[in-house]
């Protein structure tokens, strides 16, 4: 075992027992195989069951299982003890464990900054990780640990200090480290804390790039401030649409419900007519009984991006929880005769459970294996997923297993179902033979992996 080849296991899942497989081994009782595993350098074996022995007050035991992990030097391992020391109530024997790797900077000495900061030691988390405040990891973790501590005005002081006067970014690479954007969402996050509300807005204005994992601060900010004619007429120009959403909510939250739908389906805001938005809005209607109007919501927007699989797949769902499965295939069916009768599998399958839900599982099945692509090792998880979900799980393990190991983890889950879990952990533990890079341990921007 050598942190090399346990950080490729932890990255890729290949060539061993995933953490979903792990978690279902115990469900069904058969925690002597984790353990034994856990012993053979299975780290999701390992990491599980140490949790399960601390759980039981078997504190030394976990740290045994564990002790041959860390041996090798690897963060992931270190970090998981230190979590259960922590969680233990032995914090300084946490602390201790992990200070040594907070020395290589990036994602572990934020996890050892903000342990400081739980156990009272803020001061020492804040001068370690203002040190580092050009990685926006480190930065947005500086800016956590002070909320409430009174360190916020200083904070605030060293990344108004990375906020020029006139440069702004033209592309998210533009600025190495802690860019222009990260720098005033995270001072506008302390001016909002401070009180000082209409700064951090006004901070937010600013910015190039409005959008981040899929929000937007400054919406969410004037949401929670209550501000919604601010927040209505910032969703007037957003053109992403993530503020229409923000308000969407905000006003479903308050009980207008009819207000929410009209967000969406107003046709001249920014955004009015991505697929996103109608998946949104069929969504709300959804969750207020109006699945009838949320079908035709998303299957106006089958009819004008024809051939969108995700849309066609929001689609059928929505007619299977509706009960109408009839009328979604009716539309797969339209849409196959458009293409001249010729549908290729990643659009097929969509329709199979709608096929099992009017006609039965048997028929959905022989249409899937009169499919051209049919007998592939693709379409072998579709089918084994209808068998499967009709109670027919040796059957399933039959249609993968001949296409093992394209689908090991699919077959192994089965297998385990069955009780035969030598057979699933043999198939997951089938090695490639692709090199095992070095362990990268560096921050997202100032010591990038490539």
């Amino acid at each position: 075992m050598d942190a090399a080849a346990l950080d490729r296991q932890a990255q890729t899942l290949s060539g061993c027992i995933p953490p979903l497989l792990v978690s279902r081994l115990l469900e069904l009782g058969h925690g002597e195989e984790v353990e034994v595993q856990a012993g053979r350098g299975e780290w999701f074996c390992a990491r599980e069951w140490a949790r399960l022995l601390g759980d039981q007050g078997r504190q030394a035991q976990a740290l045994d299982v564990l002790a041959p992990y860390v041996a090798t030097g690897w963060w992931q391992a270190a970090r998981t003890q230190a979590e259960l020391l922590e969680s233990w109530g032995r914090a300084e024997e946490a602390i201790a464990l992990a200070r040594p790797y907070a020395n290589t900077g990036g994602l572990p000495l934020e996890f050892f900054a903000r342990l400081l900061a739980r156990h009272g030691r803020t001061e020492e988390a804040v001068t370690r990780l203002s040190a580092g405040i050009d990685d926006w990891l480190l930065a947005t973790a500086l800016v956590d640990i002070v909320e409430g501590t009174g360190w916020d005005e200083d904070v605030a002081a060293l990344l108004a200090a990375r906020i020029p006067d006139k440069h702004r970014c033209d592309s998210p690479w533009c600025c190495r480290g802690l860019d222009l954007d990260n720098a005033i969402r995270l001072l506008a996050t302390i001016r909002e804390r401070q009180g000082r509300v209409d700064e951090a807005i006004a901070l937010l204005h600013t910015r190039h790039i409005t959008s981040v994992n899929n929000h937007d601060q400054l919406a969410d900010l004037l949401a929670r401030q209550d501000r919604i004619e601010q927040l209505r007429a910032y969703a007037a120009t957003e053109h992403i649409g993530h503020a229409a959403r923000c308000l969407a909510k905000a006003l479903e939250e308050r009980g207008d419900v009819e207000a929410a739908i009209a967000v969406y389906r107003q046709a001249d805001r920014p955004g009015a007519h991505d697929p996103n938005s109608a998946f949104e809005l069929a969504q709300l209607l959804t969750r207020h009984g109006r699945g009838s109007e949320a079908i035709e919501v998303m299957r106006a927007q089958a009819d004008v991006r024809n051939g969108d699989d995700w849309i066609l797949h929001a689609l059928s769902d929505l007619c299977l929880s509706q009960g109408r499965p009839e009328d979604g295939l009716a539309h797969l069916d339209a849409l196959a005769a458009a293409r001249g009768g010729e549908e290729d599998w990643d659009l097929y399958w969509i329709r199979l459970p709608l096929i099992a839900a009017c006609d039965g599982v048997d028929e959905a099945i022989a249409r899937a294996r009169s499919h051209p692509e049919g007998a592939t090792s693709y379409a072998a998880p579709h089918i084994a997923e209808l068998l499967a979900d009709a109670g027919r799980t040796e059957e399933a393990v039959a249609v993968l297993e001949q296409h093992a190991p394209a689908n090991s983890d699919d077959l192994a889950g089965h297998l385990i179902g069955l009780g035969r879990v030598n057979d699933a952990v043999a198939l997951l533990q089938q090695r490639d033979s692709e090199p095992v890079s070095p362990v990268w341990t560096g921050s997202l921007f100032n010591d990038p992996p490539f």
